[in-house]
């Protein structure tokens, strides 16, 4: 390099020092000191501004954090540029906006930024109507990911059910298409609150052609729950669990009950053999509570002698018969008369170690009531509580009920005291029922306390045994038909006038 350019070099360099700031300022003026154009007392159309200071943000300095810091000087020059030099912004159509916001996600998704265009998840709603409809693409084109959690997030804000599957058909054409069991759970209960069945169909059959997940059995005992307890398509619901192996799924022992279950409870005791000799095509192993469901079916249906035989077929199925399945033929035996056999069954029940509860004693001592053996079924009132099984209202009910059949009205009134000591309240009919047998044996004292303690529990008498109170009342008078008619007739004036 000769003598005379190195001298030009030094002098350049001076010169560019010497221009250079003092102070910290950026490299670019300030806001404030740009001057206003020529046309700023003449505001023109939005799309004839061209603002002098794309100039100035095209000049900042290019690093890592370039486009982040090129973003924010925008948006303060935007934001000046508009509180000097205000102009009215055209109406702008939510659908144009959406289509702006597009525009935008797709500029900023092509460069190499990693900080990525938050959307208000919050703006954004399905329905069924053709202006929502038309926005689905945007709000699925608004990432270039979509993680399953989002997809989530984004099925929970749909308004309207019916738009679910629409937004299911086009998330599966994005690349990011991964759905999962979590998802397709949310679905599914979307698409049984708006009462879309047809389209849960769909839903299974596109989920069977992907093959792309794992489901699990929770998913479909949650299908069928909805098939059989909320469409009522109970053939549905034993088509989806005789199909599950098809999704490489088995079902398990609680599913397969559910079903047997539901078709007891449908009445439909034919299907339900079918269903249960159907077992080891789904690799069901039987156990107690499968077959005590049969047994409820079978005597619910009359057949007490087949529900027996199941009942011995515990041991071969390598199953022990719990409270459960004593109680359910117990309650049978007794509703057919034989309550010998039902207290046999009893008897074998504690010698196989089987404790009784509260129900298994209320179906025996409402058996003895039915047959007059009130005596009976007092002893085991008595006898329940020294097996540490505590009586319930229905408990006390029962024998109560027996105590008034017989015409034991004051052990009935004790029955009933002995109730509300541990804390029961007495139904209406039982009140009924014992304040008509003590009306009728004139007992005033009593009457009262029974009227007392029912008025204390919110109920009201009506007008057929407030006569029979009157009655009873007035019973020693000698004007007893007069003054009963008169005073009836004012207390029902009375009641009436109190309910309108």
């Amino acid at each position: 390099m000769t003598q005379s350019g190195y001298k030009n070099r030094v002098l350049i360099a001076q010169t560019e020092t010497a221009a250079k700031p003092t102070s910290n300022e950026p490299p670019f003026p300030r806001i404030s000191s740009i001057p206003p154009p020529r046309w700023a007392e003449e505001p023109l159309p939005l799309h004839r501004i061209r603002l002098p200071f794309f100039q100035i943000y095209g000049n900042l300095a290019v690093g890592p954090s370039s486009i982040l810091n090129k973003l924010l000087s925008l948006g303060a020059i935007l934001r000046h540029f508009l509180h000097r030099f205000p102009f009215s912004l055209p109406m702008v159509s939510p659908s144009q906006r959406l289509a702006q916001l597009s525009v935008l996600n797709s500029i900023f998704s092509s460069s190499s930024s990693s900080i990525p265009l938050r959307l208000p998840s919050s703006s954004f709603s399905f329905s069924t109507s053709p202006k929502q409809s038309s926005a689905l693409p945007h709000r699925l084109s608004h990432r270039d990911w979509l993680s399953p959690n989002e997809v989530i997030k984004i099925i929970q804000q749909i308004r309207d059910p019916p738009a679910v599957l629409a937004f299911i058909h086009q998330w599966s054409n994005r690349k990011d298409y991964k759905p999962n069991k979590e998802i397709y759970t949310l679905v599914v209960s979307r698409l049984a609150e708006g009462c879309l069945f047809d389209d849960i169909e769909t839903v299974m059959l596109r989920i069977k052609s992907e093959r792309n997940f794992r489901l699990s059995d929770e998913f479909f005992y949650h299908v069928i729950k909805i098939y059989g307890n909320v469409a009522g398509r109970i053939g549905k619901a034993i088509e989806t669990l005789f199909d599950m192996p098809n999704y490489n799924c088995w079902p398990s022992v609680k599913t397969f009950n559910f079903v047997l279950n539901l078709l007891v409870s449908a009445k439909m005791f034919d299907v339900v053999h079918e269903v249960y000799m159907g077992a080891p095509k789904l690799g069901i192993e039987i156990d107690a509570c499968c077959l005590n469901i049969l047994i409820k079916g079978l005597c619910e249906s009359g057949n007490l002698n087949a529900a027996l035989k199941v009942f011995d077929e515990f041991p071969q199925q390598k199953c022990r018969p719990n409270v459960r399945t004593f109680s359910t033929l117990m309650h049978a035996l007794c509703d057919n008369g034989e309550l010998e056999r039902a207290s046999e069954l009893f008897s074998r029940m504690e010698n196989e170690g089987v404790c009784p509860d509260t129900i298994t004693f209320n179906i025996l001592i409402s058996g003895l009531r039915k047959q007059k053996r009130i005596e009976e079924a007092i002893e085991l009132l008595d006898r329940m509580k020294l097996k540490g099984c505590y009586p319930n209202a229905g408990t006390y009910q029962e024998v109560l009920y027996g105590l008034l059949d017989s015409g034991r009205l004051i052990e009935a009134r004790d029955c009933m005291r002995r109730m509300i000591l541990d804390r029961m309240d007495p139904s209406f009919v039982s009140y009924k029922k014992l304040l008509s047998g003590l009306c009728k044996k004139n007992l005033t004292e009593d009457v009262d306390w029974v009227l007392k303690q029912m008025v204390m529990q919110g109920f009201v008498p009506k007008m057929e045994m407030w006569k029979a109170i009157l009655r009873c009342m007035l019973a020693g008078n000698e004007d007893y038909s007069e003054a009963t008619g008169k005073v009836i007739e004012k207390l029902y004036d009375a009641m009436m006038f109190i309910s309108v």
